[in-house]
C-alpha cells in the first residue's frame, strides 16, 4: 500500500540499476473520488509524492483459527513505513482487477499463500485516509479491508516484502496498543483496527 521500492526521482531520470530496484516506480495505480469510482489511471511514484493523488488500495487482514492475527513488517527497502508493522499484506489493485483478485495475488507474492488455504475471503470495510511519511511521500488512499482466516498457516515469504512475521492475539493488540508501540503499525491498518472494533 504503498509506492514500494520506489525512489524520489522520477522514473525517466533513474539510472538502470536503480530503474531495475525501484521496479514499482514503473507501475500505475487508479486515481478514484471519494466515493472510489475511477477517474484515471497514474503513475504509481506520482501517486505517493508532493501532496499526493488519491488512489485505490487495500489492506488485508489474515487470521488463524483462534483469532489471532499476523502481523507482516515491511521490508527494509519499502520506500515508505519501512520497518513498520502491517496486519498483514498491503497494496493496491491494478487497473481492472478486483480487490479480491488483488489479495490473492498479494497472499501469493508476499507470503506464499495459496487459496487452497482460505475460503472466507471477503470486503469488510472501506475508508479513506490521507498520512504523509516525513521527507518521502505520502498516502492518499480509498482502502478497502478484507478479511480472511487461514486454515493452513504454512507461509513462505519473500524477503523482498517481508522483514518479519508475527501471529498476535487481535482483541489484546486492540485493547493493549502500549504493550505493542515498539512494533510502530502502519497508519492504515490501525484506522482499519480501530474501525473494526467501532
Amino acid at each position: 500500500m504503498s509506492a514500494d521500492n520506489a525512489t524520489n526521482t522520477s522514473a525517466s531520470s533513474a539510472s538502470d540499476d536503480t530503474d531495475e530496484v525501484h521496479k514499482n516506480a514503473r507501475k500505475s495505480v487508479v486515481a478514484v473520488d471519494a466515493d472510489d469510482n475511477d477517474l484515471e489511471i497514474v503513475n504509481r511514484l506520482e501517486a505517493h509524492t508532493g501532496d499526493g493523488i488519491r488512489h485505490r488500495a487495500f489492506t488485508a487482514l489474515i487470521f488463524d483459527e483462534d483469532d489471532n492475527i499476523l502481523l507482516a513488517q515491511r521490508a527494509p527497502t519499502k520506500r515508505l513505513w519501512d520497518t513498520y508493522w502491517d496486519g498483514t499484506v498491503a497494496s493496491h489493485p491494478n487497473p481492472g482487477q478486483s480487490q479480491e483478485e488483488a489479495t490473492r495475488q498479494r497472499l501469493e507474492d508476499e507470503l506464499g499463500i495459496s487459496p487452497d488455504q482460505y475460503d472466507d475471503l471477503q470486503q469488510t470495510d472501506k475508508f479513506e485516509y490521507k498520512r504523509y511519511y516525513p521527507q518521502e511521500g505520502v498516502e492518499h488512499e480509498v482502502c478497502a479491508v478484507l478479511k480472511l482466516t487461514l486454515t493452513d498457516t504454512s507461509l513462505n515469504p519473500v524477503e523482498e516484502e517481508v522483514g518479519g512475521l508475527m501471529w498476535v492475539p487481535y482483541e489484546r493488540l486492540y485493547e493493549n496498543p502500549r504493550w505493542y508501540r515498539q512494533l510502530r503499525l502502519c497508519p492504515w491498518f490501525e484506522i482499519a483496527m480501530r474501525r473494526d472494533f467501532e
